[in-house]
């Protein structure tokens, strides 16, 4: 039996073999708009507040001065 899933964003069947060219997407159509989503940032990934750095922090990004 051929596993398949949902396409990410229409829903259709997508079975996962190598046949299936755009998978997990059911063709380059969704995938290219899935893309575009995330570019506009319409796709975010949750932030753990807990890693960000505080504002008593340095910058990591500065080279330290030495003498």
């Amino acid at each position: 039996m051929v596993k398949t899933v949902e396409c990410p964003h229409c829903g259709k069947p997508v079975p996962w073999t190598p046949d299936s060219r755009w998978r997990p997407f059911c063709s380059e159509r969704c995938r290219l708009i899935d893309l575009g989503d995330w570019l506009e940032e319409r796709h975010r990934l949750p932030a753990d507040d807990s890693e960000a750095p505080s504002e008593d922090a340095p910058d990591s990004t500065e080279t330290p001065i030495r003498h």
